[in-house]
């Protein structure tokens, strides 16, 4: 616990006075590829200069991912600290009138900070289902609140809507209740594609990304200061489709394709929030962690932006849903003045499970055995210190279609022949998949872009990836503690087969 560190700049000076917590706001952008950051990829051509500041101010993480390759199950671990497919979510996300995936019996990172004294906030894109009221089996009752949402969850306050911006019903939810009852029928095509669905009078696609980034700076200028320390999660929709840059950035981008000009809309959202955090005079008291929730998708056109130079997945192989680096190493920066330096840049291995037990650590919270199973502490790496051997023993990836893949050192085992997504070769692809080996084993270190599967030539090396894996999937969990049961709904974990290349 860092402690030690707080008192330094909270003015406490006996141990008798209790530590000022910081603020904690955790923006999480939807679809933005690693290489879509211009300080993550030096050959890009978009410009974030807002992002690039940030980094600039506090730590930038080079190996960072998210859980899994798409959207519901990685916001499903970052509440929990607990991998995905733990849950009964198999493979596949969530849809706009999908069921509440997180039982209110478990922990998440806004319920552990509201029992530790913070006021909870989310505003944005929840995908993690929340339980319509019905007025029959399959019409919803918009008149009457939702149940099992985020305010079941830990959050003070909630404002958003169900599903991502291009899943139906197009309704906005705050604090558990629809803020109109939608009456009209929207949908859209090409990239700026949404479903067909009922969408109400105050839910305008094109300004919901510039609506939740409001929210947010009004309840940052309304909490700063406050007598409890905050914590707001802003899960931006944006930008994942549709792509929707508003008419100043229209262009912006010179780039001849509206996903660069959505991206730099995002880079100027995160400024605004940035300044409001300064101007309130709470910057020096605020954790702030930036990150997104997958690799880009194929929507922004990968072909397009490759012929102007940029590749949204950098070096990296893959795209969104993929088991692929693509798929699911994202940017991910931290500031915190008093205790992030400047400029540091981390190459460990981190996972966004890793904000549980991060949270925890801040606020003095000792995690019990059937809470944040796989998240581990940021802190030692925010405050710079030398490690004894690598942050994490290993990592597990997940892809859309539910493939495995665990990352140890420089060695990444993927469990499938193919992408496990939506890049060559497919899972549909049975031709190439019935010549290529069942696994891929990559030195992640010396082959970022994943060319050269050397399963055959490290048996050893796969051999002791597979024992670890199975480990981690039949315990429960993947750090230290009491073995855990993982939820077995839909699937029967002993039926999982290791043994054979």
């Amino acid at each position: 616990m860092l402690y030690s560190a707080l008192f330094s700049f909270s003015g406490c000076n006996t141990e008798s006075q209790k530590p000022k917590l910081p603020n904690i706001i955790y923006v999480l952008a939807d679809d933005l590829g690693y290489g879509d950051v211009s300080v993550f990829n030096n050959n890009g051509k978009i410009k974030t200069s807002n992002i690039d500041k940030l980094a600039s101010e506090g730590i930038r993480f080079t190996d960072a991912h998210t859980s899994s390759a798409v959207s519901t199950p990685t916001r499903y671990s970052i509440l929990t600290g607990r991998y995905n497919w733990r849950s009964h979510l198999k493979q596949g996300v969530l849809m706009g009138e999908s069921k509440a995936l997180i039982p209110t019996t478990r922990i998440t990172v806004a319920s552990m900070l509201q029992k530790q004294g913070y006021t909870t906030a989310y505003i944005g894109k929840w995908h993690l289902g929340w339980d319509w009221a019905m007025k029959d089996s399959s019409t919803i009752d918009f008149s009457k609140p939702i149940t099992n949402g985020p305010n079941d969850l830990g959050f003070d306050y909630a404002y958003g809507h169900c599903g991502s911006l291009d899943m139906a019903p197009y309704v906005y939810v705050e604090n558990g209740m629809p803020t109109m009852i939608p009456t009209k029928y929207t949908q859209n095509k090409g990239q700026k594609m949404w479903r067909r669905g009922l969408t109400a009078d105050d839910f305008v696609h094109e300004d919901v990304t510039p609506n939740f980034v409001r929210r947010a700076i009004k309840y940052i200028g309304e909490k700063a200061n406050g007598d409890q320390p905050f914590f707001l999660y802003l899960a931006l929709p944006s930008p994942h489709t549709p792509i929707l840059p508003t008419k100043d950035f229209q262009g912006k981008s010179g780039l001849d394709n509206p996903y660069p000009d959505f991206v730099m809309m995002v880079d100027a959202c995160v400024g605004q929030l940035l300044d409001q955090v300064k101007e309130s005079g709470i910057e020096e008291n605020t954790l702030i962690i930036f990150t997104s929730d997958n690799g880009c998708s194929p929507k922004a056109d990968f072909k397009q932006l490759l012929s102007k130079g940029h590749n949204p997945s950098a070096i990296y192989r893959g795209t969104k849903a993929d088991i692929f680096e693509g798929g699911h190493r994202v940017p991910l920066i931290a500031k915190w003045p008093p205790i992030i330096k400047k400029r540091l840049v981390s190459d460990e291995t981190i996972c966004t499970t890793d904000f549980m037990a991060t949270c925890a650590d801040i606020v003095g919270y000792k995690l019990l055995d059937n809470e944040g199973e796989d998240s581990y502490s940021l802190m030692p790496l925010f405050e710079n210190k030398e490690l004894q051997g690598s942050f994490r023993e290993a990592t597990v990836h997940h892809s859309i279609n539910g493939n495995f893949a665990i990352r140890k050192g420089d060695w990444k085992l993927i469990m499938c022949g193919g992408s496990g997504g939506w890049s060559y070769p497919l899972p549909e692809d049975t031709a190439a998949l019935d010549s290529l080996p069942k696994i891929q084993l990559y030195d992640i270190r010396n082959d970022p872009g994943e060319t050269t599967n050397l399963q055959a030539k490290n048996t050893e090396k796969v051999i002791e990836l597979k024992a670890l894996l199975s480990k981690y999937i039949r315990d429960g969990r993947s750090t230290p503690g009491k073995i855990q049961v993982n939820d077995s709904i839909g699937f029967d974990w002993e039926q999982i087969d290791f043994s054979d290349n």
